[in-house]
């Protein structure tokens, strides 16, 4: 940004007024404000206010003595340990707030501040603090969208206090350990502070001009609901939606929710309380949100919006409460579908089903007939009308298969899947409209068959730039699965060689995407709310690997977790040792918690019935007894999830009656999965989060008894009939701990997805030993 620029009523260039920035200046005042800055320009009806600079951040750093003190506080630390994380983050956060505004920057937000008085024609105006990263592709991006955001934040001394709350933000535990694990360096961070003019939101909400589900680029989306958005962001509240026609603003879509809770600005008496909930008066519970007028004012000020982007835009919208006027107080590019391209200004040649994700070009090559693919060159588009397993070989060389027919579970759309290839099924005449030699670029993701080379695809290669290749896809009779917490990140581990998803936690789901208590939920009426997130969560991972299987282990917080979500200090006791007390099946058979475990069934049954997803699988946690997993099975069967040939249901063994039991509990599932951590805790007596017994060798999964435990279930459930596998920390980290169990014939190992691909080679070098030992015995045997 250039100084001059940065001078507004004889501010300081550590201070820019709003309007006096734009797109352009993204590097000094990050997106968040110059994105308003741009609207301002553009004479939209947006806050007005100021930023504080990246370059006052710099400055109040090093006046502080910040960086020195920063550095020493990280270098001490193990992200492994998040009471050191939590601590060291509480230390940063504390310094930035006990730290001094250098007197420019200080005069200059004083004075800023003063000035927007004038313009708002108050004394002390309520003003959004708002956080703005000033990049999203270096090191700002380990922090992106982590930051704070304080609201209706009254008086020069507030405003102060909470810009350094917003830096310290910076430095919060999940962004500490984000940039960590990536090598980001903590202190190259830039963030700039934008101080707007707070809308006393009567209601608010988003439009998208797009669907943001289907990326259907014909409509707007708008949802919305009472007082200000946080409630809906939250999932406090379903809010109101409406689908309109882009191009005559028609209506195909009111779905008008039932609306218990508003946020609102909180008492001017209450320094602290910025924003409090309220219950929405009885008239407003089932009324919209939004005129059918307001309606077409948002619709026509978002298109003008996408014109000026010259894409999909993303708009946070509110109608203020004293005015009734609409304002815009964010408008961004559209950050899911759009990063896909659009497709409509590339040249569609053709559309089908998006069977293997990713994108690649090359030349087409049409072929009617198997015996015709001996002239099928490396790097060649595959177009034909169905594959079978004689068309491997080919398959093999292509860049991307296109075929006519065929769905998710056609045989080109499998074995695509399996090669890491882009492909495109049930195109219905590919074969008519691709002409060999023809460049395209196939999108896997969208389903669709563009014109020319596109420069997101990767020649001959998937999104990820990797084929599979002998060395890595290696064929095992051990199957190789993999562990999987936050199901976004699906996307980046999806073209590793697992056979699926051995274990995926509820609890994460409910942890990231849910974020409340599902009893509090309950209680709010938002049910509904609660099984669509949970089922979508499930859904993104099941879509993303079909038909490999996907084993959803029903949540096994502890009560002390629960604890933390929004609500659930009402719903949950304090236990001593939660590790022990109520969890897992314990808490699905109990009068208090079933109703929930009941919202949990019916999430796993809409992503397999409603998203035909019938490669997702359930998987019971710590289970004690046999009578409760009995209860637990019936309580499933009530809500539609019956044990068949395709949805097993399987047992975690963590807790050695498990094992002594193995037999009976063989009667009630499809297959043990060993819980190696709790397994180990239970039968040793030793605390796994412990890190003196762990320095002293007491928590081990190798020890002999361990070991013992695990090899007597294998032998009980192959006796049994029903499979093993093992879903714990040990096989990515112990070699001779998976080389034991292969031994032992154990079904599967899951593993983390750094640990993949190392452990499917190790498997089979195991296996292969195996094989060799068994041959060198025979031929000892025959020559004896």
């Amino acid at each position: 940004m250039a100084a001059d620029k940065c001078v507004v009523n004889n501010v300081s260039r550590y201070v820019v007024g709003l309007a006096h920035v734009g797109l352009a200046d993204r590097a000094e005042v990050g997106g968040k404000n110059a994105s308003i800055g741009e609207l301002l320009k553009l004479e939209f009806r947006a806050p007005r206010g100021f930023a504080v600079t990246a370059s006052a951040y710099q400055l109040f750093l090093e006046v502080n003595q910040l960086r020195e003190r920063i550095a020493a506080i990280l270098s001490e630390l193990d992200t492994s340990r998040g009471d050191q994380l939590e601590t060291a983050s509480a230390k940063i956060r504390s310094a930035f707030e006990a730290g001094r505004f250098p007197p420019a920057v200080e005069e200059a937000i004083r004075g800023s501040y003063k000035t927007l008085a004038r313009e708002v024609d108050d004394p002390e105006p309520s003003v959004a603090v708002r956080s703005s990263a000033t990049s999203e592709d270096s090191a700002e991006a380990s922090f992106a969208g982590q930051q704070d955001t304080y609201l209706h934040v009254r008086g020069e001394e507030q405003v102060l206090a909470f810009i350094k709350k917003c830096y310290g933000s910076v430095f919060t535990p999940r962004a500490i350990a984000y940039r960590e694990e990536r090598g980001f360096e903590h202190l190259a961070v830039q963030l700039s502070v934008g101080i707007m003019e707070m809308v006393n939101s009567k209601s608010s909400g988003v439009c998208f001009t797009l669907d943001p589900v289907s990326g259907k680029r014909e409509v707007l989306v708008v949802e919305g609901s009472w007082g200000l958005g946080e409630t809906v962001v939250q999932g406090k509240v379903m809010p109101d939606r409406f689908v309109l026609d882009k191009e005559n603003l028609r209506m195909l879509e009111r779905k008008i929710s039932e609306k218990r809770l508003m946020m609102i600005r909180g008492k001017a008496e209450d320094a602290d309380a910025h924003t409090i909930e309220i219950p929405v008066p009885d008239a407003m519970v089932h009324a919209p949100c939004v005129s059918e007028a307001q309606l077409h004012e948002l619709a026509k000020v978002a298109l003008r919006i996408e014109a000026h982007y010259g894409k999909p835009v993303d708009i946070e919208w509110a109608v203020d409460e004293d005015s009734n006027a609409l304002y815009v107080v964010q408008a961004r590019p559209e950050t899911v579908w759009s990063l896909k391209k659009d497709a409509s200004k590339r040249q569609t040649l053709i559309k089908g089903l998006g069977a293997s994700p990713g994108k690649a070009h090359g030349a087409v090559h049409v072929i009617d007939d198997v015996r015709a693919t001996e002239d099928f060159h490396e790097g060649e588009v595959l177009v034909t009308k169905m594959t079978t397993p004689d068309w491997v070989p080919a398959m093999r060389r292509a860049a991307a298969i296109v075929t006519d027919s065929g769905g998710m579970t056609a045989h080109a759309a499998i074995v695509s899947r399996e090669l890491g290839l882009p492909c495109v099924v049930g195109t219905g005449k590919a074969t008519e409209v691709l002409q060999n030699g023809q460049t395209v670029t196939v999108d896997g993701t969208l389903g669709v068959v563009l014109s020319g080379v596109h420069d997101d695809a990767k020649d001959g290669r998937g999104e990820n730039g990797v084929r599979a290749s002998g060395d890595v896809f290696i064929p095992t009779a051990t199957r190789v699965y993999m562990n999987l917490g936050e199901p976004s990140v699906i996307n980046e581990w999806r073209h590793l060689p697992f056979d699926g998803i051995g274990l995926m936690r509820v609890e994460f789901i409910l942890a990231s995407w849910v974020g409340q208590h599902p009893l509090d939920m309950l209680k709010r009426g938002q049910e509904d709310l609660f099984v669509e997130k949970l089922a979508e969560g499930i859904g993104m991972v099941a879509q993303s690997i079909y038909p490999r299987p996907v084993i959803v282990r029903f949540s096994d917080f502890k009560t002390n977790e629960y604890r933390a979500l929004k609500g659930g200090e009402q719903y949950e006791p304090e236990e001593s040792n939660p590790m022990l007390g109520w969890r897992g099946v314990s808490r699905y058979v109990s009068k208090e918690y079933e109703p929930a475990f009941r919202l949990e069934c019916r999430a796993l049954k809409l992503a397999r019935d409603d998203m035909g997803l019938k490669n997702a699988w359930a998987m019971l946690p710590f289970a004690r007894t046999t009578w409760e997993v009995r209860d637990t099975l019936q309580l499933m069967g009530q809500e539609g999830l019956q044990r068949s040939h395709d949805f097993k249901v399987f047992i975690m063994a963590e807790v050695p009656s498990v094992v002594l039991l193995a037999d009976e509990f063989a009667k009630l599932c499809d297959g043990f999965s060993i819980g190696s951590n709790d397994l180990t805790q239970l039968l040793l007596g030793a605390d796994r989060d412990s890190s003196t017994l762990a320095s002293l060798g007491y928590f081990d999964e190798r020890d002999p008894a361990v070991k013992k435990a695990m090899q007597t279930l294998i032998e009980e459930a192959h006796r049994a009939g029903i499979t093993v596998g093992i879903c714990g920390q040990a096989p990515s980290v112990y070699p001779e701990l998976t080389e034991f169990l292969v031994r032992c014939g154990i079904d599967s190992v899951s593993v983390n997805p750094d640990a993949v691909v190392s452990v499917r080679r190790q498997v089979a070098s195991f296996e292969q030993k195996m094989l060799l030992e068994s041959v060198r015995h025979a031929v000892a045997r025959l020559s004896g």
